[in-house]
């Protein structure tokens, strides 16, 4: 399968603590490292990683983090020709806090911001020639509605994880193909005058939401709701974690798989990503699944 991805790359800037720092509080952090990121980037070397045929579309600043992350993607095995190189505009960066088994972050958009309309003009010929387009809220959100509704329009199947947290507006919730939200985000886009199993019963097999701890709920077209519990883990850092659910869920529909055995796969996947530091440093590979998936 050939997929594309559209979307944020980001130099993660994470540091270890013994626990999220409270308002107005000082701690000592154990460690700083400087990670290949960006939830657009994450979920591109996710897929890559699973078998599939990947092309990242995105922006960089003509600087080190730029050429750093642009390096880091091809040796993934990704396709970076059509990441432009923006001037005058820093690479985007996360800063991240890891601590008691969660992390907070804070995303400086930075080069991000220049996915506009006009970039996504010049390279819409080379997206319409994948399967899939995966896409998510760190690049604009004007961005993201045109290219759900100019891949609808040519039957491009895409995948849109709605995070950071942003409203959906409803054209594009009846265009996307796949919606994966948290709870959270689900709230925001559509209220909470409606609970979480009746709102995938509205949208069978294209609402997916993630609940943490929970794992995994939607509705399949039969109107059986379908709960995919999450891996138990050794857990190490959870950054990245929805990034690899998604890439992984995104490379097996694309396959043809069935919703439940994309969620299993997706889920496990990553299960096996938070055992290990880094957003894409713990992102499994396809055998890596696989062997865990037959150890059942």
């Amino acid at each position: 399968m050939k997929i594309a991805v559209v979307g944020s790359i980001n130099m993660d800037q994470t540091v270890l603590a013994e626990r999220i720092p409270l308002k107005g509080e000082t701690l000592r952090g154990s460690d700083l490292q400087y990670i290949p990121g960006g939830k657009g980037a994450n979920q591109a070397v996710a897929m890559a990683r699973l078998g599939a045929e990947v092309a990242m579309f995105g922006c960089v600043g003509n600087d080190d983090n730029g050429r750093k992350l642009v390096d880091n993607l091809k040796s993934e095995g990704i396709d970076t020709n059509y990441i432009k190189v923006v001037d005058g505009v820093p690479t985007g960066i996360a800063i991240i806090t890891v601590g008691e088994n969660d992390n907070t972050i804070i995303v400086v958009a930075g080069a991000n911001g220049e996915v506009d309309k006009q970039y996504v003009d010049d390279i819409k010929d080379e997206l319409f020639k994948y399967d899939m387009v995966v896409l998510q809220h760190e690049i604009p959100l004007d961005t993201v509605h045109y290219i759900i509704e100019i891949c609808s329009e040519k039957g491009i199947p895409t995948v849109l994880n709605p995070a950071p947290a942003a409203d959906v507006p409803k054209a594009i919730v009846d265009k996307v193909t796949y919606l994966t939200p948290n709870e959270h985000e689900a709230k925001l886009i559509f209220g909470n005058d409606i609970s979480t199993e009746e709102l995938v019963k509205a949208y069978p097999e294209k609402l997916i939401i993630t609940q943490g701890s929970k794992g995994v709920l939607t509705c399949l077209k039969s109107g059986e709701l379908l709960s995919v519990p999450c891996r138990k883990s050794n857990v190490v850092d959870t950054t990245g974690a929805g990034d690899t659910l998604n890439g992984a869920f995104a490379v097996r529909i694309s396959d043809n798989k069935s919703m439940r055995d994309a969620l299993v796969f997706a889920n496990t996947a990553a299960g096996l990503s938070i055992e290990k530091m880094g957003a894409q440093g713990g992102m499994p590979t396809i055998k890596e699944v696989e062997a865990e998936l037959e150890g059942k």
